[in-house]
């Protein structure tokens, strides 16, 4: 079942909600278990078995963690100061296999269903090259359902009990629970087990009206973005990508931006209806966008852009790799050659290169994707690098780094570098995506008839301006710190129910559905 279909949300949604509020308070987090599962099972059928695997293995790997961690305060209570150091590491190791045993166990069912078919034709493909006369095996399988996001999910409450963040839980429905939540099952936003979390998971509370409004304003915002800029885009999207050979630059450059639009308006509009659904029961998720456009550089942009995905890797690969004692002993040592700035800098790019190798694979199983990471790392390496550079340049040339100009110059080419990333990450290969990009700086023409064949007409792009212009007004309120929803309650009811009606009709006449029209399926979906 798809989030956007509008029997879910106003039908069977609703009915959910009532039926939530009608169970006594301490069962309600085993209904949404039930509406989890459930949504699960229609999406991947028999493949709930390997969700079901996830949940139960890191249910006892904590389990068995924690243990470990009441047996050793126990032994160490008893034992003599000579001898706790050794006990305290012998604990540690048997810790530390329990937990990589279980995270193998994980990431094997996300290697088996996502990257197995890629290795295996590259390493053929190796084997050729060395004229190795043989082939392995190519098999693909069809994955469950969510599987990149449920196992980080996974992933970050075991190596939360680990580190003595969290306590394991004893509940393993409360385990489930927070591993299956249907809104963020699909798409994210990858949720950490969290006291809010639980708290907000577990606690069954009910929601006041003004909540039940505001849950629904945001999922009208997220059908907004989705059916009448996302699903409108698609088709022609699609159609420039494939004549990719034979259209000229200005096309080409075209189809990346209205690409980029896309995917903001696609994924940016369902976590705005995963996060509105989770309001309806109560739940409060952690945000996944925060304006990524009016981002000053590259680096600043992922810290807006799929955020909860980047504190993933922030908290889970980067700080482990770059605070780790061989890194530190190489920051030291290059402290002391280059400087305060440029040493800290070599373990901070070795911790940044893992993140985007492993941030362009999470995407998808193709060398395109790993370019898509390779691209970023470089791109927010060389600004680290050059940060001192470009502040003795503007102090020399007396320009004010916080002037409003100075500002829109930096977005300006921060969304030129997007777009520019966001082109590999379409482009079916390397090679398409260089093609496309050399088009663009050397056949920069306009031709009418190929704009006119993408399938988009005057009135196509009437709506598409006058949406994507109402959308950047919302975002720039919100940069200000405007609380849009809160402005809109304190309106009268005769003005705020006009609103939520416009908004109702303007996705009714305006949104892009029909003959002609193919709605954009959920694209982080695939990863």
């Amino acid at each position: 079942m798809s989030y956007y279909n509008l029997g879910y949300l106003f039908l069977a949604l609703p009915i959910a909600v009532m039926i939530y509020r009608m169970i006594p308070k301490k069962y309600r987090y085993i209904f949404l278990l039930f509406l989890s599962l459930g949504f699960f099972v229609i999406g991947s059928k028999i493949r709930i078995l390997f969700l079901l695997s996830s949940i139960v293995s890191i249910y006892l790997g904590a389990r068995k963690m924690n243990k470990i961690d009441l047996e050793k305060d126990e032994v160490l209570s008893k034992a003599e100061k000579d001898a706790k150091k050794e006990l305290k590491e012998k604990y540690k190791a048997k810790k530390k296999s329990i937990l990589l045993l279980t995270i193998v166990f994980n990431v094997l069912f996300l290697f088996i269903f996502k990257y197995l078919k890629f290795f295996t034709i590259n390493t053929n493909a190796i084997l050729d090259m060395l004229h190795i006369n043989y082939n392995i095996p190519t098999f693909k399988f069809l994955a469950p359902m969510g599987i990149s996001f449920y196992t980080l999910t996974a992933l970050s409450y075991l190596i939360d009990v680990y580190n003595g963040k969290v306590k394991a839980e004893d509940n393993i429905l409360k385990v489930a629970l927070y591993v299956s939540f249907f809104p963020q099952i699909i798409e994210g936003p990858i949720n950490s087990y969290s006291e809010e979390t639980q708290k907000t998971l577990f606690e069954g509370r009910k929601i006041t009206f003004k909540e039940f409004c505001f849950a629904y304003q945001r999922i009208l915002l997220g059908l907004f973005k989705k059916i009448v800029i996302a699903d409108r885009l698609n088709f022609a999207v699609g159609k420039i990508f494939r004549k990719y050979a034979v259209i000229t630059g200005m096309t080409s450059a075209f189809g990346v931006v209205a690409y980029t639009i896309m995917l903001y308006m696609e994924f940016s509009g369902t976590m705005d209806i995963v996060m509105g659904t989770g309001e309806l029961f109560g739940v409060k998720l952690p945000e996944n966008f925060r304006q990524p456009f009016f981002s000053k550089n590259v680096s600043e942009f992922w810290m807006r852009w799929h955020i909860s995905l980047g504190t993933w890797f922030k908290n889970y690969i980067f700080y482990p790799v770059s605070l780790s004692k061989r890194m530190k002993k190489l920051t030291i040592g290059a402290r002391k050659k280059l400087g305060n700035h440029f040493g800290p800098l070599i373990s901070g790019a070795v911790a940044l290169f893992a993140v985007w190798s492993l941030n362009g694979l999470w995407h998808g199983a193709g060398w395109p994707f790993l370019l898509f990471g390779m691209y970023h790392f470089f791109m927010i390496l060389l600004g680290n690098i050059f940060e001192p550079v470009v502040i003795k340049v503007c102090d020399k040339l007396h320009i004010n780094r916080k002037n409003i100009f100075y500002r829109i110059f930096q977005s300006i080419k921060m969304t030129i570098f997007i777009f520019i990333g966001e082109l590999f990450f379409r482009a079916p290969t390397v090679e398409v995506g260089f093609k496309m990009l050399t088009n663009i700086f050397t056949n920069f023409t306009f031709k009418m008839k190929e704009f006119k064949a993408i399938n988009l007409d005057a009135q196509d792009y009437i709506i598409l301006i006058i949406s994507i212009i109402f959308i950047f007004i919302i975002g720039l309120l919100k940069e200000r710190n405007v609380n849009i929803r809160e402005e809109i309650s304190k309106k009268n009811a005769v003005i705020r129910w006009s609103l939520y009606l416009f908004l109702i009709l303007a996705i009714a006449f305006f949104g892009a559905y029909g003959i002609g029209y193919a709605p954009v399926d959920p694209i982080y979906a695939d990863f």
